[in-house]
């Protein structure tokens, strides 16, 4: 077989096709923008189709849930929670109910490079650095092993990610023996943007300053938790600095101009109610317009329970939250990854195009400045 896919925009790089391979003929390879692709080798191959039997960006049901989910808003109960957590402080909660029966945590982290990986976690302190979003596509595969080892010993896990991953881990292990003990968590999200240029935007914010890049902040709590503020720029720490800089210009390529986002995610079969996962967290963007008491500046997460299993877990970590259930239309309203993907603009091809042959930098007028 020649091919997973059909064209860029069918194929979200989850990973599923790399996992099931029963003869190892796949390996995930990057694309002149970054982004990973299933590669067939082809004297490997057996022509099975596991592979796109595997594929959920194939699969007419994508792996989701066939009922509608119970809509909630909440709260953590501590405020040193709220303020390290890019919502409301519900991917705390409900991972500590997992670790608590001495289960595994799967989310995204940065490591040593600030790239942007899954990581497997079984400590409160080592889960604590997945719980700021990331806004790049994280790397999946070398997980897969990890996850599979810890529901072959009967442990529980808790594996956090985007509605494409996780509905990778639903096609990879709904039949697994273990499966029982797997809580899957997904994200409302709004696109995946490219690791190369996160890499070179990296580099960039670097040489800049003069120094090496140590720590990076989305989403910071010195503002106020709102819509607004969330699309303020990043901050980002230089070695032997004590305080943190800003800058906004991945944020206007990723959000403003939406010109860095895989090809998939313009397309994206996974932005509706109907979800591939037990359990959707996200922010609860205009509580303060249904009810101005429950909003907080530090923050409110909406969740959605999808599945028997999610609700569970919910009803577990509910002594750690203020939580309530809400009408659906409002999350419908402010999240609109509930109903559709976002388009693709028609500046994207220009863009690559000058930053494939410029770089960059030479896609921004001044540091900080509109692209």
């Amino acid at each position: 077989m020649e091919s997973v896919y059909d064209g860029k925009s069918n194929c979200s790089g989850c990973a599923a096709c790399y996992e099931v391979c029963p003869v190892g003929a796949i390996e995930m390879v990057p694309d002149e923008e970054g982004f990973q692709y299933p590669r067939i080798d082809q004297d490997l191959c057996v022509d099975c189709r596991a592979c796109q039997e595997a594929c959920p960006v194939r699969r007419p049901d994508d792996f989701k849930s066939a009922g509608v989910p119970q809509f909630y808003v909440a709260k953590h109960k501590s405020a040193k929670v709220l303020k390290v957590s890019t919502s409301g402080g519900a991917f705390t909660a409900l991972s500590d109910v997992v670790l608590g029966l001495g289960g595994s945590i799967y989310g995204a982290d940065f490591d040593d490079e600030l790239r942007v990986v899954h990581t497997r976690a079984e400590t409160p302190e080592q889960r604590d650095s997945m719980r700021i979003s990331k806004y790049v596509q994280s790397q999946l595969s070398p997980i897969y092993d990890l996850l599979s080892a810890d529901l072959d010993s009967g442990k529980a896990a808790f594996f956090t990610g985007t509605p494409c991953q996780t509905a990778a881990i639903r096609s990879c292990f709904q039949d697994h023996p273990g499966n029982d003990g797997l809580y899957i968590c997904d994200l409302i999200c709004h696109s995946v943007p490219s690791p190369r240029v996160w890499d070179d935007y990296k580099k960039m914010l670097a040489e800049e300053a003069g120094g090496r890049l140590v720590k990076i902040q989305f989403r910071s709590k010195q503002y106020a938790w709102s819509r607004e503020n969330s699309n303020k720029g990043l901050m980002y720490l230089i070695e032997g600095e004590e305080d943190f800089r800003e800058d906004d210009r991945y944020y206007q390529l990723f959000i403003q101009d939406n010109v860095i986002s895989r090809p998939s995610c313009y397309t994206c079969k996974f932005t509706d109610v109907r979800r591939a996962s037990d359990i959707t967290i996200a922010d609860y963007f205009g509580i303060e317009e249904f009810e101005p008491k429950l909003y907080d500046p530090l923050g409110v997460s909406l969740i959605l329970a999808n599945t028997a299993k999610g609700k569970n877990l919910l009803e577990l970590s509910a002594d750690k939250l203020h939580l309530e259930e809400r009408p659906g239309t409002e999350a419908l309203t402010h999240q609109k990854r509930l109903s559709s993907p976002g388009d693709e603009p028609h500046s994207r091809k220009e863009f690559w195009a000058d930053y494939l042959k410029n770089g960059l930098k030479a896609c921004f007028i001044s540091p900080g400045g509109n692209s």
